[in-house]
């Protein structure tokens, strides 16, 4: 019997051929993002794109940790949360992150993101509102859009704005906010928001995957700094990726919350969960900054240190407020350009432009990582100041 069969025609077009255009206009717009892997070995490039705040990534005890659950556990978690890929280390992960940042309980995700979209998606259910800053991290404006409530954008911290929005709901609601803004590293105004959200009754969600590991007391986040850990009202997300140098998110918050989440979050439910080498490096993380408190400081430092010395050269830079400096680009081309010209000489910055941020604030990022020495700050700003746009 012919195996063979005949040869299907292929089509004169296919559905995907509007994706020439598309090309074609990011392309004349300098807008083409391109992924550039990087070797084990940095080489001599010093990071300063990454946000590995602590710098702790490449720290063997946070290696060892991942090293020794992979041995233990696995290369993977084998399942979702609720069926098989729940480890006695991913318990003692949200044990030991809610007692360090200073909540009844904790709930552990693959990452941030999907933290984020669980939150805001079995938080805010059809008829309540979902109060959100205009410049919130994408997947929390993500979670607003895959959530049954009603979402309305408020200027940029801005607590009288969102009074104003609360009042004129006059029903359940959420408040959502990043505690750090991750494109100019400002901190919102956390105690106001808290106040503008119990005058009416409303739940406040907070993004402190910038503050976690600078902020507050031993790194413990800015909820923590603005004492409003353990409040009974307020629910705290965050990303292990980051001040953790490992891979994954979780959310913080009541009990009851917690509880909730395992029941109704689809980004927990049928989600796999995380893979024990990554929860076995945050959990070094957090018991090393448990042990050396001083490194949250010591990355507040860097920071202020990159602003004196960037705004010494005449550079428009935003002052810090956590581990984030970013510093104004002419256009979205003079960024590309400045970042590529700072890197060819050895150091990366990130390059923050449309469409991830809105027309005219294109930016360089810079990450103060609690492990540079002052001779590396010193020689990153004059890179940045060489090669910026005349």
């Amino acid at each position: 019997m012919s195996t063979n069969r005949p040869r299907v025609a292929e089509p004169a077009s296919t559905p995907f051929d509007w994706l020439d255009e598309q090309a074609g206009l990011r392309s004349a717009a300098g807008l083409v993002r391109t992924l550039r892997p990087r070797a084990a070995d940095p080489g001599g490039l010093l990071d300063l794109a990454s946000n590995d705040y602590l710098g702790l990534t490449r720290h063997p005890a946070i290696a060892e940790g991942a090293a020794g659950a992979a041995r233990r556990w696995g290369g993977g978690a084998t399942g979702s949360r609720l069926v098989t890929g729940t480890t006695e280390l991913h318990a003692e992960l949200e044990r030991e992150l809610a007692e360090f940042c200073g909540f009844e309980a904790a709930l552990v995700f693959s990452s941030g993101y999907t933290a984020n979209l669980a939150a805001l998606t079995a938080l805010a259910p059809h008829g309540s509102l979902i109060v959100s800053d205009a410049s919130n991290h994408a997947s929390l404006i993500d979670g607003c859009r895959l959530a049954r409530a009603a979402t309305q954008v408020v200027p940029h911290a801005d607590p009288a704005a969102v009074r104003k929005t609360l009042e004129a709901h006059g029903g359940p609601a959420l408040m959502v906010t990043d505690s750090v803004f991750s494109v100019d590293g400002d901190a919102a105004p956390l105690d106001e928001l808290a106040t503008a959200c119990r005058e009416f009754g409303a739940g406040l969600v907070i993004d402190d995957a910038h503050g976690l590991g600078v902020l507050g007391s031993g790194g413990r986040g800015a909820p923590h700094a603005a004492g409003l850990a353990g409040a009974p009202d307020t629910v705290v997300t965050l990303t292990l990726s980051k001040s953790f140098g490992s891979q994954g998110g979780a959310v913080l918050g009541p009990a009851k919350v917690i509880e909730h989440l395992v029941n109704a979050a689809r980004t927990f439910i049928f989600d796999t969960g995380l893979a024990p080498a990554s929860a076995g490096a945050a959990l070094a993380a957090l018991r090393l900054l448990r042990a050396e408190p001083e490194r949250a400081e010591r990355a507040r430092e860097v920071a202020a240190e990159l602003y004196r010395l960037l705004t010494a050269e005449g550079l428009a830079a935003v002052r810090p407020e956590a581990a984030v400096v970013s510093v104004r680009a002419p256009s979205p081309d003079g960024a590309v350009r400045w970042a590529a010209d700072c890197r060819a000489e050895g150091l990366a910055v990130g390059c923050f432009r449309p469409p991830s941020v809105p027309d005219g604030i294109s930016r360089l990022r810079l990450t103060a990582r609690a492990d540079l020495t002052d001779e590396q700050i010193a020689d990153a700003v004059r890179v940045i100041s060489r090669n910026a746009p005349g």
